[in-house]
């Protein structure tokens, strides 16, 4: 039986090309959207054109309710959860010293809450040697003046991992590993957020 894999923020970017390599590699995967379901329903199709198995599953990673779905409804369809890749991430830009309360939110919203309500789900659905995978940002590393929000969120993405992964109650069953982007992925809707801060 193959593995079973879900990508968060699959229907384009990064998160499709994670999909793409999980499906050459053999893996079921599971392609997550937040809202444009014929842009997953296109990486469903890729990913069985080149002999794979994928289903697209809609859910917000920032809502309680839709985040356990999407684990029951994986663990339901396939009978095991292998690998979570948690990849959605926004990245609108603003100075700090703007004090713009609603794009923080928002960017803390998705990103850290996100990566919070998925690490939580998969920590109690993942299947024996499963990993749990999260992503991070190179960008940690600089300081550029418009990066706070996605910096403070990611930062926060890297403590969430460190702690599952010393804190699991099942240690020998599962792995935790937070990777960093190298570069910019440049589908995250950013775009009119710098444009409008020029």
């Amino acid at each position: 039986m193959k593995k079973v894999a879900i990508v968060t923020g699959a229907s384009r970017g990064i998160g499709r090309a994670v999909a793409k390599r999980l499906a050459q590699d053999g893996f079921t995967v599971v392609v997550n959207y937040m809202s444009n379901a014929a842009e997953a329903e296109e990486v469903v199709a890729e990913l069985k054109g080149i002999g794979g198995n994928a289903v697209a599953i809609q859910a917000d990673v920032s809502s309680p309710p839709d985040v356990e779905r999407l684990l029951n409804e994986t663990n339901t369809k396939f009978g095991s959860v292998d690998v979570v890749v948690h990849n959605s991430g926004i990245m609108p830009l603003s100075p700090i010293g703007k004090n713009d309360f609603d794009l923080f939110d928002k960017v803390i919203s998705t990103n850290l809450r996100g990566a919070f309500l998925v690490l939580a789900q998969a920590a109690q659905h993942i299947a024996s040697g499963g990993r749990i995978i999260a992503f991070s940002s190179s960008v940690l590393a600089k300081n550029f003046p418009t990066y706070g929000p996605y910096i403070a969120s990611k930062a926060g993405v890297e403590g969430l991992v460190h702690v599952l992964a010393n804190g699991a109650a099942r240690p020998q069953c599962f792995r935790k590993r937070c990777s960093a982007r190298a570069g910019r992925d440049r589908t995250l809707p950013e775009r009119q957020e710098r444009r409008a801060n020029r």
